[in-house]
């Protein structure tokens, strides 16, 4: 379709429509990584919800494939597609708090760095991502791992109701009372059952909290990994912790003789009392030599855009990923010998603890199935030069095979790349056949399957 085609969803929307030829098109396409170089038929940046219906509507009329964007920070880039519409959230960002209850209301275009902007304002917080550039939305609907996991479950766990436009162009709220079927699948599910507008979220008490991280040689990691697998199993829920193996960044904490060096990290916050936070990490600053440290109270946003700089749009990024049972002594081994090895310092291999209030919600109760793991790990090069793409890429699937005997058959979807779509099944588990149940129901026609696809029954 050409420009002039979509001169009748012009007239239906107050957002903006972008198609090719447009000085602002280039911008537009472009997702968080730039290995994804897609060509949509058009970007519409809603405004609204009459927006999404009227694109959604105009899609499913025109034969158009669908791709939703919220944050865009989608490993495989699922925020655009060629020859697809795209309905892009990027102006809407909303985040309404009501303190008296500790909800919020966020629209589906809103990361959450602007999500702990609004919520920290009143002293509150939900669990959320490691980036504060990645999309509320995405995240949730995938799960949503975070520093508050332990203690408050999944962003999914917290999630309360969700608006969403189905594929017949429905206004539709999803809770445990209205549409639960629906809410059930949203749990993890992805987004596959229709465009999600906005999430409304229970929040909880976390303000400063004591952060840490700290740095190791990796010559100490596997003291160090032992000891972190074997402390966390015991340790508060209060205590939301990951285990890292990177490049040494170029931060003022960490002496310029371990820049760029390989090394072995542990990066958390203690959300209990605040007076108990330096003996909570002082276990962690005792149990091997220390390279270099930052400990001590932060606001919480603080802590969840500390990397951002690390991973700006635009740069090059392959991942992978699995759940853990148990963080075995054969997997930690794999994780130092790749350690060793680790190609930039925005390279990201992190693992991350999925216990406590996880594995309080049944295995069934929402699409998220895996509630019987206890680490989520993630691989994840990042790299600057197009060049290199070939080289970082095999590195990374050679490092996801080393630890494959190690791991359960399922991963975690927010970390999976386009490569994936044959694991699908497999990370859904015993939920699968429901969700293929639900996506028959709300999207019969597999509308939405740019993403990790659940086909219909």
């Amino acid at each position: 379709m050409n420009g002039n085609s979509f001169d009748s969803l012009r007239d239906q929307v107050r957002g903006q429509v972008i198609t090719p030829g447009d000085a602002d098109y280039d911008a537009a396409r472009a997702v968080h990584n730039g290995m994804i170089d897609k060509k949509p038929a058009a970007v519409v940046r809603v405004s609204q919800v009459a927006d999404v219906i009227a694109s959604v509507n105009f899609a499913r009329d025109n034969s158009l494939d669908v791709a939703i964007r919220g944050g865009g920070h989608s490993a495989p880039g699922f925020g655009t597609w060629d020859d697809a519409l795209v309905i892009d959230f990027v102006n809407t960002k909303g985040v309404r708090v009501d303190p008296a209850s500790r909800t919020a209301r966020s629209e589906a275009g809103a990361t959450w760095a602007d999500f702990n902007h609004a919520t920290h304002a009143f002293g509150l917080a939900t669990t959320g991502g490691i980036v504060g550039t990645t999309g509320v939305a995405g995240l949730t609907l995938g799960g949503g791992i975070g520093y508050l996991t332990r203690k408050y479950g999944l962003s999914c766990d917290n999630l309360l109701s969700a608006d969403v436009v189905t594929a017949e162009g429905k206004f539709l709220t999803a809770s445990e009372s209205e549409n639960d079927d629906l809410f059930w699948a949203l749990r993890g599910g992805g987004g596959n059952f229709g465009v999600v507008t906005s999430l409304e979220y229970r929040l909880h008490p976390v303000d400063t909290v004591h952060a840490g991280v700290v740095v190791y040689p990796l010559e100490h990691a596997e003291t160090v990994s032992k000891f972190y697998r074997d402390h966390l199993a015991s340790a508060p829920e209060e205590l939301g912790a990951f285990l890292a193996f990177a490049l040494g960044p170029p931060v003022p904490f960490l002496p310029e003789e371990w820049h760029g060096k390989p090394v072995c990290v542990v990066v958390g916050m203690w959300t209990g009392d605040p007076a108990e936070g330096a003996a909570r990490w002082q276990p962690f600053l005792d149990v091997a030599p220390v390279a270099g440290s930052m400990v001590g109270p932060m606001p919480y946003p603080a802590l969840n855009q500390a990397f951002d700089a690390l991973q700006p749009k635009g740069i090059l990024s392959y991942w992978k990923a699995d759940f853990l049972p148990e963080l075995s002594d054969g997997a930690i081994a794999e994780h130092i010998r790749f350690g060793a090895t680790i190609p930039t310092v925005q390279t990201a291999v992190h693992v991350y603890p999925i216990d406590g209030a996880v594995q309080r919600v049944g295995q069934t109760e929402t699409a998220f199935a895996n509630r019987n793991m206890k680490f989520a790990p993630v691989i994840a090069a990042f790299w600057q030069d197009p060049a290199d793409s070939d080289s970082k890429v095999a590195w990374v699937r050679e490092y996801a095979q080393a630890l494959r005997p190690y791991s359960a058959p399922g991963g975690y979807i927010n970390f999976m790349d386009g490569d994936d779509q044959s694991r699908v099944a497999e990370n859904y588990g015993p939920n699968y056949q429901r969700l293929r149940e639900v996506k028959a129901k709300y999207d019969p026609q597999n509308l939405f399957h740019v993403n990790q696809n659940i086909t219909p029954a």
